[in-house]
């Protein structure tokens, strides 16, 4: 897959990301960055699992990059409030 079907696909992401992490995220384009790299950490967790990780721009492909996206914020928001609390 392109570099630029990864990117396209990590936006993908990250919107629907933000959207189930209720508006948690860290504003729009923030959440779409973290989007992209989410797609990146999906396809590496799925692919140390055994699973098939993202294999083109598919259905399949979305869910695994969403899940990465999703992993991506929720620890990005576990340190961005750890540090606002110091």
């Amino acid at each position: 897959m392109s570099i630029i079907a990864w990117i396209i696909l990590g936006l993908i992401a990250g919107w629907i990301a933000s959207k189930i992490m209720h508006g948690s995220g860290s504003g729009f384009l923030l959440n779409l960055g973290l989007g992209i790299i989410g797609a990146f950490v999906g396809g590496f967790l799925f692919s140390i699992v055994g699973g098939a990780g993202v294999t083109g721009f598919n259905i399949w492909s979305l869910i695994v990059a969403t899940i990465g996206a999703i992993v991506v914020l929720w620890v990005y928001n576990a340190l961005s409030s750890r540090r606002a609390v110091r």
